[in-house]
């Protein structure tokens, strides 16, 4: 098999590797150009799983991509939320996957050492045996384990489950963006959990909240603000985002932002907000918009 048939075929399960060990769409594509240049120069004819072998070139690049990016995000203006992905309505069918890519799962990846995130990846979500993933990482078999375990516990400890895109939330979702848009404050509050934890990334390039906002009063006050702004054909569309239920909102055809919601038990739990216009580039202008190139 051709280094052009492997990163074909598993093109879908390199990239959300890369995606998930990343949290930046950018940075995954040139992680997946990067490999397909090392697997053309690399002795693959012995290779017995190209699949995996695959894998665990992207699992190398990402790890170095990331180690990179941490660096530049010590001086990131505001809070930083991943790159966002629109995701299929089918992705919530497997919960296992959906959990992954929600956003609030990428921000908990975020708290762990780069190489435990390469090591909780390819075993917890995508069940690569240790051998290879120690191949992956440049660590023993008994150390790979060690550092899963680890991995795990600290996973589980600061994770909960979310209800992914679909039925309930979806509705619920539905609900909060008509009380934004109609300024119904008492119909927003009886949205929100009491805690409910507000994120916004703008990156220092556009407004947004530069701290976490939490507690439903002053997130409700806030996306009230943020959603009633006098915008230019102001057009809002929802989308699964990162396998959670959310919005887009286009000014003039051009994405501004970019909503999603974490919902437990029929209450948003979580808001995450992307302005910043370098994560907003590659999902494009509105789609049939005259302005879209």
């Amino acid at each position: 098999m051709t280094g052009d048939d492997v990163f074909t075929e598993h093109r879908g399960l390199l990239f959300s590797i890369a995606y998930e060990i990343t949290g930046s769409v950018a940075d995954s594509e040139d992680v997946l150009q990067e490999s397909f240049l090392r697997w053309a120069r690399a002795d693959t004819d012995s290779v017995d799983n190209p699949r995996a072998y695959a894998a665990q070139i992207v699992t190398r690049q990402a790890l170095n991509s990331l180690r990179s990016a941490q660096r530049r995000r010590e001086d990131y203006v505001g809070p930083w939320l991943p790159e966002q992905i629109l995701t299929s309505p089918d992705a919530a069918h497997d919960i296992e996957l959906a959990d992954s890519l929600s956003t609030a799962m990428l921000l908990v990846l975020e708290t762990l050492t780069p190489v435990e995130r390469a090591v909780f990846v390819m075993r917890e979500v995508f069940g690569f045996d240790y051998e290879r993933i120690a191949a992956a990482v440049d660590r023993t078999e008994g150390t790979v384990r060690q550092i899963a375990h680890r991995a795990r516990d600290h996973v589980r400890a600061r994770h909960r489950r979310f209800t992914p895109a679909g039925g309930e939330a979806d509705r619920v979702v539905a609900a909060f963006v008509t009380a934004a848009a109609t300024g119904d404050l008492d119909g927003l509050l009886g949205l929100l959990a009491p805690d409910v934890l507000y994120l916004a990334d703008g990156g220092g390039k556009v407004g947004a909240a530069r701290v976490p906002v939490i507690g439903s009063a002053k997130v409700a006050r806030l996306f009230l603000g943020l959603v009633r702004r006098p915008l230019p054909e102001m057009t809002l569309e929802s989308a699964a985002v990162n396998s959670m239920p959310g919005v887009l909102v286009y000014s003039g055809g051009v994405l501004d932002l970019v909503a999603h919601f974490e919902i437990d038990d029929g209450v948003v739990t979580g808001v995450y907000v992307v302005r910043n216009p370098d994560k907003l580039a590659h999902l494009g202008a509105r789609p049939g918009h005259p302005d879209q190139a």
